[in-house]
């Protein structure tokens, strides 16, 4: 049903050549009423996480509490800020991702890690439920140190959990943030646009333990 290049990593050198400018991506944040925008206030601190599509995903991540704002867009692949028409060939290397700035005083790294683990399956590899392709897979997108450590140990403690439930192992790409690439204003809060718009996201129905001790 879906090409090999769909859910197989494109190389850097197949990748398409995107453009150097930024894709407009609206002014105003549709639930919150702030300025969307890439700056980040002082004090405040950014996570990226890639859980399937990213309307979906949005709108789980402006509920939490502590959340300052969202965006969505592409991360962990080559082309310079592909349309969403490039991104769905398979040819830019992206996955769908929702960058979210917080407020660590009123939430925390590992409170967003447990709506990560949480909300998707993150052990079907290049796909989330009925979406295919490799815009779907599960990814952490670390902008610190502390982040990337933080990860590692939450999929560690999340896969035994899975594996007692008999699930396969974590297929969640766990790295460095690169650039993100902000998708276009019509996906930006799509959710919140549009209410009944679709929603592919679901969870496991096993619960992660992060900071708990368990």
């Amino acid at each position: 049903m879906f090409g090999r290049k769909k859910v197989t990593m494109v190389g850097r050198e197949a990748a398409l050549a995107g453009r150097s400018e930024t894709l407009s991506f609206g002014d105003t944040h549709h639930v919150f009423g702030r300025p969307l925008s890439l700056e980040v206030p002082e004090g405040y601190e950014v996570a990226v996480f890639g859980m399937g599509c990213y309307w979906g995903v949005e709108r789980i991540f402006w509920q939490q509490p502590g959340v300052w704002l969202t965006m969505v867009g592409n991360a962990g692949g080559f082309t310079p800020n592909p349309t969403y028409e490039e991104l769905c060939t398979g040819q830019t290397g992206h996955t769908e991702v929702v960058r979210v700035v917080y407020d660590p005083q009123k939430t925390s790294f590992a409170s967003l890690l447990t709506v990560f683990w949480e909300n998707h399956d993150p052990t079907q590899g290049m796909r989330q439920g009925n979406d295919m392709g490799t815009q779907y897979r599960s990814a952490i997108y670390a902008t610190t140190s502390e982040q990337l450590d933080a990860a590692r140990a939450s999929a560690d403690v999340f896969a035994r959990r899975l594996a007692e439930r008999g699930f396969g192992p974590i297929t969640t790409e766990i790295a460095m943030a690169g650039a993100f690439y902000p998708a276009e204003a019509y996906h930006q809060q799509y959710l919140s646009k549009n209410p009944g718009g679709y929603c592919g996201i679901g969870g496991t129905g096993v619960t992660c333990p992060i900071g708990t001790g368990a």
